[in-house]
């Protein structure tokens, strides 16, 4: 596994599963959990400390509303952490994309558009990129397919 991608409710779960597709397009092993950082704290915290001890190399978060769980998995891991918005609370999702955006020095989160799940699995490949030649080909040819 490469890349964790946890949801912060089953509602998530549509744009969990966009951005596990594209991680599957682009060739690079994934796990998925959901998990709250406010009703399952230590599950989150457990779920990275898996991640990482299993060889995760980027960790995607989704999230709506407060959008803590970007944040919250910031400060358990120096892994890089790509949040992803969640438009289910103010409109148009600003809340979340403020709240990710204004991350306390020290615990940087990545920030994508609002519901841009797709973007993660991309900026995750992007990333991974650096060290797999595999995954930058196939990045390679994604954006080729895309520019068509």
């Amino acid at each position: 596994m490469k890349v964790l991608v946890l949801a912060g409710s089953e509602s998530d779960l549509g744009k969990l599963e966009e951005c596990r597709s594209m991680l599957e397009k682009l060739g690079i092993s994934s796990s998925w959990v959901v998990a709250s950082a406010h009703r399952s704290p230590g599950k989150v915290i457990s779920e990275v400390k898996k991640a990482e001890e299993a060889g995760a190399e980027v960790i995607i978060a989704l999230a709506g509303m407060s959008a803590h769980l970007p944040g919250v998995v910031a400060s358990y891991t120096n892994l890089p952490v790509i949040g992803v918005p969640l438009d289910s609370g103010m409109p148009g999702g600003i809340d979340a994309l403020l709240s990710m955006a204004q991350m306390p020095t020290g615990t940087p989160v990545a920030c994508v558009a609002v519901g841009g799940a797709k973007n993660a699995a991309v900026l995750a490949a992007r990333i991974l990129s650096l060290k797999h030649k595999d995954i930058a080909t196939r990045l390679k040819e994604y954006r080729d397919e895309i520019a068509k």
